[in-house]
């Protein structure tokens, strides 16, 4: 069955995580990406590695995990884009496009006449999709940006971690390229929104999305919260600074979170922990108050915590509907019942690597489900069936072009 984006294609410049990792959304959603590497050494993550994957027999390949886990679905295509001849290729090729995403630094394609402003002359229905550390504008503009500068700078790892008196305390990098998955999602809702446009008036338009303003967007309540109030976020580590209880609560053999969204989840949990009592007193009847007598309730409620299991606590306040859940290693996670019955992990079929396993795209649909095509693909390995089915370039054309280091 075709996705929704079926017909859509994409023209893939973008290498490492966020330019990736929408691509690959498109291609999950029934696009054709065409992904464009560097004859000989490929997208960079190809090799970011260990882990790499182990084929069904056991040996270790030269794949990495890294690349595995945000190419799939796409075919791939070696181009030297700094050739004369490459360029010539990309052009044709963006002719023929319905989409073009690219992560080079701000200008590093003009340079080579790969541009919005030269291929939008040649396809003026091209939407052209631009990822960058800090976009196009600014001081910044030229500068490179990585993951991990994005979440300082964005104040991400201000208001992440320890609190400050406490030990350990200090600003914390989150354990994913967050910067990065934030913007391939945004680029993502930028295309789609772009083809309504084209829908509309034929135009294409260029999309300039930066790191940076995705991580800055994402700040989203912290901001509001200092906006209102005028005070800047801190780190508040466990617990979630306008709820309360809403954090990880000691067991007889672990931890497990209670997130209290309203006073009449605190009632419930306050019965079923063996002290009503707490739900009439005034300093936690309502949110507001539980907010700022935290520290006195937390601890009532620990001492209470402590005395079951994690499952046992989890069987009784799922069942009188108060939200409470394990803190799970991925080892575990794809263990856990829900996650299996939500089939987020997949296996596809890779004709020299046996069953590549990945992580599901979540987006569940009712008359369009998705239909995962393609394992992530060996460097090159549709070069010459994309060039001949695209370009209608002739077996010929293509050995001349690899011999002369074009592919």
């Amino acid at each position: 069955m075709a996705g929704p984006l079926s017909g859509i294609r994409v023209l893939d410049l973008s290498r490492v995580m966020a330019g990736p990792w929408c691509t690959q959304i498109l291609a999950d959603l029934g696009a054709e990406v065409i992904k464009i590497e560097r004859p000989g050494l490929g997208d960079d993550t190809r090799h970011w590695g260990p882990p790499w994957f182990k084929d069904s027999q056991g040996n270790t390949t030269k794949q990495s995990a890294y690349y595995l886990s945000a190419n799939r679905g796409k075919h791939s295509v070696t181009v030297d884009i700094g050739s004369e001849e490459g360029q010539a290729l990309i052009r044709e090729l963006a002719a023929e496009c319905d989409v073009l995403v690219e992560n080079f630094k701000t200008g590093g394609l003009d340079k080579k006449g790969l541009g919005y402003a030269d291929l939008s002359k040649i396809n003026p229905g091209l939407i052209y999709c631009s990822v960058t550390g800090f976009g196009h504008t600014g001081p910044m503009a030229a500068d490179a940006g990585y993951d991990y500068l994005i979440q300082a700078q964005s104040g991400l790892m201000s208001i992440t971690g320890v609190a400050d008196g406490q030990p350990g305390a200090g600003p914390m990098r989150v354990g994913m390229a967050v910067a990065d998955l934030t913007t391939g999602m945004n680029a993502v809702i930028a295309i789609l929104s772009a083809v309504h446009h084209r829908t509309n008036t034929g135009e294409g338009q260029h999309l300039d999305m930066a790191l940076l303003d995705v991580q800055v967007s994402w700040m989203a309540n912290q901001a509001q919260n200092y906006f209102c109030s005028g005070k800047v976020p801190g780190r508040t580590g466990e617990y979630h600074p306008n709820l309360a209880p809403y954090q990880p609560f000691p067991t007889k053999d672990g931890k497990v979170i209670i997130a209290v969204g309203n006073d009449g989840q605190f009632q419930r949990l306050c019965k079923a922990l063996g002290q009503p009592e707490l739900a009439e007193d005034p300093r936690f009847a309502t949110n507001p108050q539980r907010v700022l007598h935290r520290e006195e309730l937390v601890g009532k409620l620990c001492e209470c915590t402590r005395t079951k299991t994690s499952r046992e606590w989890m069987d009784c306040l799922v069942g009188v509907h108060v939200p409470c859940g394990p803190i799970q290693n991925l080892a575990e996670v794809f263990e856990d019942p829900q996650v299996q019955a939500r089939n987020m992990k997949i296996e596809l079929e890779h004709p020299q690597l046996g069953k590549v396993p990945g992580i599901a795209n979540p987006i569940k649909f009712s008359k369009t489900p998705q239909v995962y095509r393609k394992a992530p693909p060996l460097l090159g390995e549709d070069t010459d069936t994309i060039l001949q089915r695209v370009l209608d370039k002739s077996p010929e054309d293509i050995e001349s072009l690899r011999a002369r280091g074009v592919l």
